[in-house]
């Protein structure tokens, strides 16, 4: 028993995995008498200087409020979030089970009707996370867990969000974070990630329950990651005949190394899954994933077998569904007419202050219909109003309703380069990735000379067109790219300073990959 309490009620027990990013333990929730399962994440041995610590721990609370705006039976719940001492601590209920890459040991070689289950419950879940939209980064076995009914729950959603994002400022690696064996080209080479990055790790994933390996092994992580970037993966059925050829040419499309030939999104894979699914007779045996498909919501087995591994994060509720997951929520309902603007305007500014932006969103959507009202739709009020509101969804992490918003300011001030930016800034999140390129370059120059001339924000705008161009393929062009802005930055800022240093580093790694083809 480790006895050290986390957060004032959370009382760690004993160790369950331990990792790069940290250790999962399990323990228990002294306040309302319930066992827990708890992630500590250590900035300081994941960042080293103290300002990157920061904003790890600033960009941790935030991806863990964005996360909860999923709510989906295939990801796992999240009950609490913080810093305790130098720690950052995530809380999830705890469950029995096992992952993925336990249940493919027990069960090698898998059935492939098994396979194909795990892949569509899988497909559900991205669907919804892509929604919001979120980006795993990090799908692999080991993030999967099986519970004895045969669900399928997702784990770390976010975490490996946080710790890629802006990779070299928090790292000081220049390298992209991620499982190497399930990491697509566009990551491995350090750039721009979207949707179709989960479906290539699922890709890989579905290879290695297909055929008991993951299609690109090696010795170092840079071999691995070279050969993403440049060998073909051997097909399924010349290693196992017996495996549909629909599934074999599913798994080909997801691992294509061009974003862009890949699936469309989580929806397409599962509508090519569905042909495939079981519809008649009874599980095989215990944790069999084909369950939630042959008897849907029925209870969970009376006995199931004990799970070899330790008890593991998982959602509340056993059952998984199998149709496509909601849109993304809408806007609040409009409030009435006659609604106090400024006293909600009071209210939204102490909610920013205290962090609370999902319930600042709300007021500022619900307040712009009545202000345009009663001040006109293009009055001073009404402007700055859905100028907060959009740069508070972004704050929130809800892209996908901010864009809209920042199309109409921009549409009202084309001359404002900040809201160009912005744009492109949700277009890059939501995974549209040729849109985002394409908008960045047309509003660089506005940064480069004139009246919004700022050199850092052409700085920033230069290297996330950069990792556009690799995310594309293009890895040549997004090579010089950073090249011709290392030598900018050194002329700027001198050769010791950390973009610069950031920018050698990250060079260093594509060519290291580069020289190996």
């Amino acid at each position: 028993m480790n006895g050290r309490v986390i957060g004032g009620r959370y009382e760690l027990a004993a160790v369950l995995g331990q990792g790069g990013m940290g250790q999962v333990w399990t323990g228990y929730d002294t306040r309302l008498d319930r066992r827990v399962a708890v992630k500590l994440l250590s900035p300081a041995t994941l960042t080293g200087p103290a300002t990157a610590a920061d904003e790890l721990r600033r960009r941790f609370v935030r991806e863990c409020r964005v996360t909860a705006h999923v709510d989906h039976p295939g990801l796992v719940t999240v009950h609490d979030a913080g810093s305790d001492g130098d720690d950052l601590y995530l809380v999830m209920q705890h469950v029995d089970g096992a992952d993925l890459a336990d249940h493919l040991a027990e069960n090698d070689p898998y059935p492939w009707e098994w396979a194909v289950c795990v892949a569509a419950q899988l497909c559900a879940v991205l669907a919804a996370v892509h929604a919001v939209p979120i980006v795993h980064r990090d799908l692999k076995p080991r993030n999967v867990m099986v519970r004895p009914d045969g669900t399928v729950t997702v784990l770390d959603l976010g975490i490996a969000s946080v710790l890629d994002a802006d990779t070299t400022r928090l790292t000081h690696t220049g390298e992209p974070i991620g499982s190497p064996a399930y990491m697509a080209p566009e990551q491995a080479m350090g750039g721009a990630v979207g949707p179709r990055t989960d479906l290539y790790a699922l890709g890989i994933l579905l290879h290695e329950l297909l055929s008991g390996n993951v299609p690109f092994a090696g010795s170092t992580a840079l071999g691995v990651l070279h050969r993403h970037l440049h060998e073909p993966p051997l097909p399924l059925r010349q290693i196992r005949p017996e495996v549909p050829e629909a599934l074999e040419a599913l798994v080909l499309r997801l691992l294509a190394k061009d974003p862009a030939a890949r699936p469309s999104g989580a929806h397409e894979v599962y509508e090519a899954l569905l042909p495939l699914l079981p519809a008649r007779g009874t599980p095989s045996g215990p944790m069999d994933p084909t369950r939630p498909f042959l008897r849907p919501h029925a209870p969970w087995p009376a006995a199931p077998r004990p799970p070899r591994t330790a008890a593991r994060a998982a959602v509340p509720d056993p059952r998984v569904s199998t149709a496509p997951p909601a849109p993304a929520p809408p806007p609040p309902s409009p409030a009435p007419r006659g609604v106090d603007v400024a006293a909600a305007v009071d209210e939204v500014k102490r909610l920013l202050g205290e962090g609370a932006l999902t319930q600042a969103v709300d007021i500022l959507g619900g307040i712009l219909p009545a202000a345009a009202a009663e001040h006109g739709e293009g009055s001073p009020v009404v402007r700055i109003l859905r100028k907060q509101y959009a740069s508070t969804l972004m704050d929130d992490g809800q892209y996908r309703r901010a864009l809209p918003e920042l199309r109409r300011l921009a549409a009202d001030d084309p001359g404002n380069a900040q809201f160009r930016y912005d744009i492109a800034l949700c277009l890059e999140q939501l995974g549209e990735t040729a849109a985002a390129l394409a908008e960045f370059r047309a509003v660089l120059p506005a940064f480069e000379q004139g009246p919004a001339q700022d050199p850092g924000r052409a700085f920033d705008i230069r290297r996330r067109a950069a990792l556009l161009l690799t995310a594309t393929g293009r890895h040549e062009e997004g090579r010089a790219e950073l090249d011709r802005l290392l030598l900018d930055a050194e002329r700027l800022y001198g050769p010791y300073h950390p973009l610069a240093a950031d920018l050698r580093r990250a060079l260093e790694h594509q060519r290291q990959l580069g020289r190996m083809g």
